[in-house]
């Protein structure tokens, strides 16, 4: 007798309707797979949403996590630290981008990190405004939901929040709005609405995720680099789904040559556990007063364990090369796909962050998220996850682990085609 449908009423039961789920109930997972209740099998494109830049499973990291709850599970490191949290810190600091001192803050989720990069910017400065861009995500806590620029299913009736936050255009060519364009709105915004000497901060996915894996044009970093230059402001670069070698790089903004001054890391960094990161300028983060910064569970030893073991993979394995070089080859499948189905409006993305937008014409690009949401039913039915995104809800996001056998992505490739067709 199947399973899943006992599962789904008693969620319904006990789970509240706003935490959205697929009916895939899952039994085990190894790699790229995973198997529900039921036994059946699903090739696995979303990942945890980026976390599991590693596939489910790693032995180097279930191994890092074995070893650590044998000596100890949790102390809290303001309570009494230990020497992984530490070493953690160092390894970040020398990976991230910038030729200068640098420091790093644990913390347990992607939202966490936003907020307290926010906090960090704020002391720093001792200014208080925000600017974020459209489409952008950065959370579901309050400060971060009011700096995601998606109102739907993030912001719809959880208002009033947070003031002085400010929103300007993100540059999307395919929606023609030009990089020159999103930086005439950015200065319209200094013009009208706030002063740059009030803005203590500009946060910026270099690749957005939820707003549907919209690349920032490198030209535009840049220019975001000039502007936070010439006013004094901090610029962060929301590395939570983009980063850990997802885009090619250990940071997707390392494409574009921009050094940040912060960047919030999360997802991938854990491996499946709950681990975040605000690493940056020394100067930066030595803002913040003793006790200003932290929180009870934040760099746990179980979730650092898993992240020394994440780094040890992406660099003994290539991961960041793989990403690159397989990602070339995704793109590749579906511009063919592309140039066969008129449904497909564009291929866009960095490394194995890539997706294709759904459009009911080409030539009038209005966005079909209808199709977009058949497209995902029909590949949960052949066996294959795939997760949406887009302000509009028109883009099929692929996030497959980077560890995914070649055998494996081609096929999850091929029931990707069969779905958009079937749909």
């Amino acid at each position: 007798m199947a399973k899943t449908p006992e599962l789904k009423a008693r969620q319904a039961a006990a789970i509240p309707t706003g935490v959205a789920t697929k009916s895939i109930y899952v039994a085990k997972a190894e790699n790229a797979e995973i198997w529900d209740v039921d036994g059946r099998r699903f090739i696995d494109f979303a990942a945890g949403i980026a976390v599991l830049n590693t596939g489910h499973r790693h032995p180097h990291v279930m191994q890092a996590v074995a070893n650590q709850a044998a000596a100890f599970m949790h102390t809290c490191f303001h309570v009494a630290p230990y020497e992984s949290y530490v070493h953690l810190a160092e390894r970040l600091n020398a990976l991230a981008p910038g030729d200068f001192a640098k420091k790093t803050l644990f913390l347990n989720s992607g939202a966490e990190a936003v907020e307290n990069a926010i906090k960090i910017a704020r002391i720093a400065t001792k200014r208080s405004a925000v600017i974020a861009f459209a489409g952008g995500f950065h959370g579901r806590t309050l400060l971060a939901m009011g700096l995601t620029g998606k109102v739907m299913p993030y912001k719809r009736g959880f208002g009033p929040f947070p003031a002085e936050i400010f929103h300007a255009e993100f540059p999307l060519p395919y929606r023609g709005v030009s990089s020159a364009d999103a930086l005439a709105d950015l200065d319209r915004l200094f013009h009208a609405d706030i002063d740059p000497k009030s803005v203590a901060a500009i946060i910026v996915e270099p690749v957005q995720g939820e707003g549907g894996f919209n690349v920032a044009p490198f030209d535009f970093l840049h220019a975001l680099r000039r502007i936070c230059d010439e006013h004094g402001i901090v610029l962060i670069a929301d590395e939570v789904q983009g980063g850990m070698g997802r885009t090619g790089r250990m940071f997707s903004i390392e494409h574009a040559g921009v050094v940040p001054d912060l960047i919030t890391s999360a997802k991938g960094l854990g491996g499946g556990l709950p681990l975040s990161a605000v690493t940056g300028r020394a100067t930066i983060m030595d803002a913040a007063h003793p006790g200003g910064l932290g929180g009870t569970y934040g760099g746990n030893p179980m979730c650092i364990a898993a992240a020394h073991a994440v780094l040890d993979v992406i660099e003994s394995e290539g991961l960041c090369a793989r990403a690159a070089l397989l990602g070339g080859r995704m793109r590749a499948r579906l511009q063919a796909l592309a140039e066969e189905l008129p449904c497909i409006g564009e291929v866009r993305g960095l490394g194995m962050m890539v997706a294709i937008e759904l459009v009911k014409d080409k030539k009038t690009r209005e966005p079909d998220a209808a199709l977009t949401s058949a497209i995902l039913a029909e590949a949960e039915r052949r066996g294959l996850i795939l997760l949406s995104c887009g302000v509009n809800a028109n883009v099929v996001r692929l996030l497959a682990p980077l560890t995914i056998p070649e055998a494996i992505l081609e096929e999850g490739l091929e029931l990707l085609g069969e779905s958009i067709r079937a749909a």
